[in-house]
């Protein structure tokens, strides 16, 4: 689909009533090919939604509240067009169900068949959300470094490794920042790099992923940028990049990109700025 068909960056009338023709599905392999990924490429992962503003009338027209959790495989043909996914999310405004399996189970046809990929959902009340802890990332924030930079356009020659220099561990920014592909609008973001291999030049890394700055893409797309980099560049056995961005409109997108089994509660993560 066209971009310029979406919703994005125009006035929209919310819809009262359910209504999943709202979803905006986008190719993932227009961004991979541009990346040089062939299908064929060598990661797994999710991207985690975390939705805010989920609500719907029981069957005495009763409003329910819920925060929902969706995860969508790496692998699926399409990501969502974030907009257009709040668009549908609100469409169950004013619509009666009869509990949240079946608002559950409705979701997921669509998103499904929107996304041509897997998708889990869990719909939580808000005392269960509470289980969710409030963290930060593991391992070394590399913020403190003194470093200086002046470019704000993805650089990946700022990137290296010391293959000499065998090292297992885990690297954090709250620096992240590029702007939506279609509205320009700022994204703000922290990432997590887990990795084996030749030790990466944190300084180097650090003003790579401040070169993001004034770059536009969506949130999975940067994701994917940086690990291929990472992966060109530095060439480490085992990888993950995992970014948390900022809410906007009630909904904040996760991407999990990696090439060994990690441990999936990270998924749960939840950061300050979240």
């Amino acid at each position: 689909m066209n971009l310029e068909q979406s919703s994005l960056g125009k006035s929209s009338e919310y819809p009262c009533q359910y209504d999943n023709s709202l979803l905006f599905p986008i190719p993932r392999c227009t961004k991979r090919a541009e990346l040089g990924l062939a299908e064929d490429y060598a990661f797994f992962g999710v991207d985690v939604w975390n939705a805010f503003e989920i609500s719907w009338l029981n069957s005495k027209g009763k409003p329910v509240v819920r925060i929902g959790i969706f995860e969508l495989a790496a692998n699926s043909h399409n990501i969502i067009e974030s907009k257009s996914f709040k668009l549908y999310l609100n469409s169950f405004n004013n619509t009666q169900f009869a509990d949240d399996a079946q608002v559950a189970a409705l979701m997921k046809k669509d998103l499904s068949i929107a996304t041509n990929g897997e998708i889990s959902i869990s719909l939580l009340s808000l005392t269960e959300y509470d289980a969710v802890l409030l963290s930060h990332f593991p391992g070394i924030n590399i913020d403190n470094l003194d470093v200086e930079i002046s470019q704000y356009q993805v650089n990946p020659e700022y990137l290296s490794a010391d293959a000499n220099k065998p090292v297992e561990e885990t690297l954090s920014s709250d620096l992240l920042k590029s702007n939506c592909l279609v509205t320009g609008q700022p994204d703000w973001g922290s990432v997590m790099i887990q990795y084996h291999g030749g030790q990466i030049d944190h300084s180097g890394l650090l003003k790579y992923l401040i070169s993001f700055r004034n770059h536009n893409e969506f949130h999975e797309q940067c994701v994917e940028r940086i690990y291929n980099d990472i992966m060109q560049r530095c060439k480490p056995e085992k990888l993950l990049v995992y970014a948390r961005y900022t809410r906007r409109g009630g909904l904040d997108i996760n991407p999990i990109r990696a090439n060994y089994n990690y441990d999936k509660g990270i998924h749960r993560l939840r950061l300050p700025r979240q």
